[in-house]
C-alpha cells in the first residue's frame, strides 16, 4: 500500500469511514453489554467482517444458539454477497494473492464504492480496489474496539440500537437509486422478493434464498440488455 495508492482512494472511504465507526461502535457496545470481553468484538471483526452477520452473532452467541442455526442464518444473511462476487469477476481478475482477500472483504459498502469508482491515471487500478477494500476493514475494526471498550466503561441501555445496520442499508439503497441509471433490476428484486414472500411466508427469514435466486438468475439472463444499454 504506497503512499500515492494511499492519498487516492481515502477521499473514496471516507464516507465508509464515518459510517463503519459508527455502527461498528454499536456492534462492540452491543458485544460488552452481552458480556464479552472487547477482545472478542475484534476478533470477530478481524477475521469475520459482516456487519449483519456480527449484529446477528451477538444474539447467537449470548443465547448459545445452535451451531446449525447459526449456519442456515448467516447464509440466509449473506447470500446477497453471490450477487456482490458475479458482478465483481472481471474487476478482480489478475490481482494474484490479493483477490481472496478481495472476495473476503467485499462488505455491502465496498461493494458499492468498488462498483462505481475509477483508479486516477497514475495509479495502479488493482492496488487502487484493493487499498479501498482494506481501508474500510480496517475502519470496522477500529469502530467495533472503540465500541466494546466505551461499552465495557459505560452502561446503557441498547434496546434497539442496532437498527443502526437498518439504517445504513436504507442509506446505501437511496444513494444507488439515485447515482444509477438503469432500474431494471431493482424492480427485479423488489417483484422477486415480494412475491418470496407471499409464497413462502416471512418466518425466520426463509423468502431471502429463493428471491436472491431469482435476483441471480435475472440478471444473468438480463446481462446483455443491460450492459447493451437496451434496458432502463
Amino acid at each position: 500500500m504506497d503512499q500515492k495508492t494511499l492519498a487516492a482512494a481515502f477521499p473514496h472511504t471516507a464516507p465508509v469511514l464515518m459510517g463503519y465507526l459508527s455502527i461498528g461502535v454499536v456492534f462492540g457496545w452491543m458485544m460488552s453489554a452481552a458480556g464479552f470481553v472487547p477482545l472478542w468484538s475484534a476478533a470477530m471483526s478481524v477475521t469475520i467482517y459482516a456487519g449483519s452477520g456480527q449484529y446477528l452473532g451477538v444474539d447467537l452467541l449470548a443465547n448459545a444458539s445452535p451451531l446449525a442455526d447459526a449456519a442456515f442464518l448467516t447464509l440466509v444473511i449473506n447470500f446477497r454477497h453471490l450477487v456482490y462476487g458475479l458482478s465483481m469477476l472481471e474487476k478482480f481478475q489478475g490481482m494474484g494473492w490479493r483477490k481472496l482477500y478481495m472476495i473476503f472483504s467485499l462488505t455491502d459498502e465496498t461493494y458499492a464504492l468498488l462498483a462505481g469508482v475509477k483508479a486516477p491515471e497514475g495509479v495502479d487500478e488493482k492496488r487502487f480496489y484493493f487499498t479501498i477494500a482494506v481501508l474500510d476493514h480496517l475502519y470496522w475494526i477500529a469502530g467495533s474496539l472503540l465500541g466494546a471498550v466505551a461499552g465495557a466503561l459505560i452502561t446503557i441501555n441498547t434496546e434497539g440500537i442496532d437498527f443502526a445496520m437498518t439504517a445504513l442499508f436504507l442509506v446505501i439503497a437511496v444513494e444507488q437509486w439515485q447515482s444509477g441509471a438503469k432500474r431494471a433490476p431493482v424492480y427485479l428484486g423488489a417483484a422477486g422478493t415480494l412475491a418470496c414472500l407471499l409464497v413462502f411466508g416471512p418466518q425466520g427469514g426463509r423468502f431471502l434464498i429463493p428471491a436472491l435466486v431469482i435476483l441471480v438468475a435475472g440478471l444473468l439472463l438480463l446481462r446483455p440488455r443491460l450492459e447493451g444499454g437496451g434496458m432502463q
